[in-house]
C-alpha cells in the first residue's frame, strides 16, 4: 500500500461565494484523495487532504488557483498524521 500524507490546509482570498469548495471536492474525487473542505467565519476555506503524498500535493497545488471565479491570496499547509479519512465531502 502506498504510504498516506495528511494535509491541513487554509486559503484566503475571494474564495467563498465562488465555487471553491464544490471544485475542490471535484478535484480531490478525480485524484483519488480523501477528507473534506469546509468555509470558515472568517472569510478562508479550511480543507484536510489525505492520501498519495503526490496526490495530495498535487491538490495542494490545486489550491493556490482554486475555481476561476476565485482570488486566492494564501495558501497555508501543515502536515500531520494520517487519520483514515475516507472519501471526500464539504462540510458545513
Amino acid at each position: 500500500m502506498t504510504d498516506r500524507t495528511r494535509a491541513h490546509v487554509y486559503v484566503s482570498g475571494k474564495v467563498q461565494g465562488v465555487y471553491f469548495r464544490a471544485t475542490t471536492r471535484e478535484e480531490a474525487r478525480e485524484q483519488g484523495v480523501d477528507g473534506w473542505v469546509r468555509n470558515l467565519d472568517d472569510g478562508r476555506v479550511e480543507a484536510v487532504f489525505e492520501g498519495p503524498e503526490e496526490d495530495v500535493e498535487s491538490l495542494i497545488e490545486f489550491c493556490h488557483g482554486g475555481s476561476k471565479a476565485a482570488r486566492v491570496d494564501d495558501v497555508e499547509v501543515s502536515y500531520e498524521e494520517p487519520q483514515g479519512e475516507d472519501g471526500f465531502r464539504v462540510r458545513w
